[in-house]
């Protein structure tokens, strides 16, 4: 008879993910980002995806000036066992900066996650995290469906809003409602 041993996974925390990449264990180059203490490989970055990063950061850096800080494509620490890279984020200004530390779900005004082909990883695994730790107001740009899903008011690890808007709506970020976004910027 043949032993049956139990699968396993080994899950690590934000701090030895960092000593993984300080002592060189994780390659120069390779986008990593920890999830429920799993190293997942995130996908290239096709031209589309990132001329709409540079299309978001533009806006929003209109938007916001000098209230908030615009972060692309940079860690937040959720958790001890996350710390994933949103395409973009608004974060709260700090006298400070975050020179001395990463952003944590607090300091997060508003997340964007811009979706080419991970559409289902973004909405099945990233936007329940956001939820559960209560990321006020989360966007995923849908390059393929040319749509823009808003998420606010997490409660209980879910959102209880969701909206959908199009390209010929406009759009405001909770934190400055007086500033509109022109969605057909980003989804034309």
């Amino acid at each position: 008879m043949t032993a049956v041993i139990p699968r396993s996974r080994v899950r690590i925390t934000v701090d030895q993910f960092h000593r993984m990449g300080e002592a060189g264990i994780l390659p120069p180059g390779d986008r990593i980002e920890l999830l429920d203490g799993e190293m997942i490989n995130m996908a290239p970055i096709g031209s589309r995806h990132a001329d709409t990063v540079n299309r978001l950061a533009a806006a929003l850096l209109r938007i916001a000036g000098d209230a908030a800080v615009v972060s692309i494509q940079n860690p937040v620490q959720l958790s001890p066992l996350d710390e994933p890279q949103p395409d973009l984020m608004l974060l709260q200004k700090k006298q400070a900066g975050y020179r001395d530390a990463l952003p944590t779900a607090g300091d997060v005004l508003l997340l964007i996650e811009v979706s080419d082909t991970t559409p289902k990883f973004d909405q099945e695994e990233k936007l329940p995290l956001y939820a559960r730790l209560e990321i006020p107001e989360v966007w995923i740009v849908d390059l393929v469906g040319k749509q823009l899903e808003i998420y606010r008011e997490p409660r209980s690890g879910q959102y209880r809003v969701m909206l959908e808007r199009g390209p010929a709506d406009t759009m405001a970020p909770q934190a400055f409602p007086e500033m509109l976004l022109n969605l057909s910027e980003l989804l034309d």
